[in-house]
């Protein structure tokens, strides 16, 4: 689920003392202090922990990094702390952006770095394959406009490059977040057809819908199959799927 496991960026202006640290990832002791010393080597220090998104591959290691560092963790949220949509950091000299990119769940949150155009996109945008929409939480129209969103930022050339929460940089950013809103478009319409041909259960969309697809990442399927069947309201067939 995590594909090579989960990406931590260390993020600085170059020769730079001051350091984010985006994602510290599970709480593995070990990988957290490796991440500090690399920041120490450097003769820099942390001065932000931000967050992507809550799930725990991405920030149950955040309040031990915080801890370790002397920073607070930074996530979207009200709180006074809390990143805005909107906003800009000021790490050192480097600019980060906050860009809300709700949807695979409802705090994520993307980071541009408008130097380098290029964008931290957590799980929203993957280094390769495509991602879950973590139903109940996460909401398919929030995603699809987040989508959107950064589809504006790789189609005018602000942003040409992706860091994803997993998996290898993405150089050809316009071409992944078109691909991305292909894949979905293209999913919506296979959940349709399932319905159509008389599914009634999530479980057996999924068996229809991602038979292609190794039989363990089921459960994340089925949360997107329940999410798409959300995102169809109106449809009379969507209304008489459970979640059996």
């Amino acid at each position: 689920m995590t594909l090579d496991g989960t990406n931590t960026w260390v993020l600085a202006e170059p020769g730079s003392g001051a350091v984010a640290v985006v994602d510290p990832g599970p709480l593995d002791e070990q990988h957290l202090r490796a991440v500090i010393s690399l920041v120490e080597e450097r003769g820099a220090r942390v001065t932000h922990t931000l967050l992507t998104h809550g799930h725990a591959d991405h920030a149950e290691g955040a309040g031990r990094f915080a801890e370790l560092t002397g920073t607070r963790v930074q996530a979207i949220g009200d709180g006074h702390d809390d990143l805005r949509e909107g906003s800009v950091l000021h790490v050192g000299d480097l600019e980060v952006a906050v860009l809300a990119t709700p949807g695979h769940t409802s705090d994520s949150v993307s980071f541009v770095l408008p130097a380098d155009n290029t964008v931290l996109t957590g799980d929203t945008v993957l280094g390769r394959g495509t991602t879950v929409v973590a139903h109940p939480d996460g909401v398919l129209a929030d995603y699809l406009a987040s989508l959107r969103r950064l589809r504006s930022l790789t189609g005018s050339g602000a942003v040409t490059r992706i860091l994803p929460g997993h998996g290898p940089t993405v150089d050809a950013a316009d071409e992944a977040v078109a691909y991305y809103l292909r894949h979905r478009a293209d999913r919506l319409d296979q959940v349709r057809a399932a319905l159509a041909a008389g599914d009634t259960t999530a479980d057996e969309v999924v068996e229809r819908v991602y038979a292609d697809v190794p039989r363990e990442v089921w459960p994340a399927a089925r949360l997107s199959v329940l999410a798409q069947i959300a995102y169809l309201p109106t449809s009379p067939d969507a209304a008489a799927v459970t979640d059996g």
